[in-house]
């Protein structure tokens, strides 16, 4: 994927709910067939060299007869996001600070279930080489900080820390943010093409495992435990499938306790075996430094807080084009049985 400024973002966002209209009515395929059949597949967009929670629910017997299919891989959130807005994909996942915008675009999405976060085992760390100079948020004025994708977890993240280490504005617009795929963050990194990398999960520790670069911050330092991002439905394919919904938000809710319950091996194992299985000529390597899936709540239960945080962050940073929206309004748990939800 290619590289994303903020400016470029908001139009895409912008057309994204331009297109949505269009979306309902071409966008849905099979799902409402006639005589009230609901779909019993669903099109999303994997990541290479990993194995996602639907994905992994799907191995484990835990979709019943919902079946995914697999049309492509992403390498951002934003970007799948808009994917399932335009009717592209049937589901897809990004940081919630991302569905804020999209959805206050004019999208209409819901998010149904959160699929990763942060804790201590599971985070978003900011990396420089050891022999960097780089120790706080003043620091950074004049730099490159790598990410996989501009205005999402990463970039709201990083502005949080600066806003907090005291920097103005005009400061922070200093520090040059650059996009780039996950797997190639590391290498420039180490290349010195960048000052700072973003990197999270099994690439964070395959890349701290390979020595000579050490930890600025972390965003489980700054905000603590938290999910950080959650799988969104078109609002016209949820009132027209709800329980292919349910079946899905139950599927990946059982999958996330699965994987907090099992030994790391044994989830590890499984990633593999579903990699192997698939086909799709990948690196197996990255799972093996699988740790948790950060996801703070049972089941992937949303909160509001996890809307909470990113709406007033984008509110505050004039990124918001329209009203202010109520968490409430972004998520639904009724499909969610570990919130008393389930509904048909």
């Amino acid at each position: 994927m290619p590289p994303v400024n903020r400016r470029t973002l908001l139009r895409t966002l912008a057309a994204a709910a331009a297109l949505t209209g269009l979306a309902a009515t071409t966008g849905c395929g099979d799902d409402a067939a006639a005589g009230g059949k609901q779909a019993t597949e669903l099109r999303y967009q994997g990541s290479v060299g990993q194995v996602t929670l639907p994905e992994l629910a799907a191995d484990l017997g835990y979709l019943g007869d919902v079946k995914l299919n697999w049309i492509g891989n992403v390498t951002g959130g934003p970007a799948d996001i808009q994917a399932t807005a335009t009717g592209q994909s049937d589901f897809g996942g990004a940081f919630n600070g991302a569905i804020v915008k999209l959805a206050t675009a004019g999208a209409p999405i819901t998010a149904v279930v959160s699929y990763y976060g942060s804790d201590a085992q599971t985070f978003q760390g900011y990396y420089v080489l050891d022999d960097s100079p780089i120790r706080g948020p003043k620091d950074l004025i004049g730099r490159k900080v790598g990410m996989n994708t501009l205005g999402a977890h990463a970039e709201a993240v990083l502005k949080t820390w600066l806003v907090k280490g005291g920097l103005t504005p005009t400061e922070i617009a200093r520090v040059e943010l650059v996009a780039l795929p996950p797997v190639n963050t590391e290498q420039s990194l180490r290349a010195r093409q960048i000052d700072v990398a973003v990197l999270g999960g099994v690439i964070r520790d395959k890349a701290v495992a390979g020595g000579g670069i050490r930890t600025v911050f972390t965003d489980h330092q700054l905000l603590g435990a938290f999910s950080a991002g959650s799988y969104v439905f078109r609002d016209d394919f949820i009132r027209r499938n709800p329980e292919t919904v349910k079946a899905f938000v139950t599927g990946v809710g059982r999958a996330i306790e699965w994987a907090r319950s099992q030994p790391r091996e044994t989830v590890v194992a499984r990633f593999e075996s579903i990699i192997a299985k698939r086909g799709r000529n990948e690196d197996p390597s990255l799972v093996r430094y699988w740790r948790s899936t950060g996801v703070a709540e049972k089941n992937g239960v949303i909160t509001d807080r996890e809307f909470a945080t990113w709406i007033d962050w984008l509110a505050d940073a004039g990124e918001l084009k329209a009203a202010r929206p109520k968490p409430g309004d972004l998520y639904t748990n009724r499909f969610n049985a570990a919130a008393g939800g389930g509904a048909s």
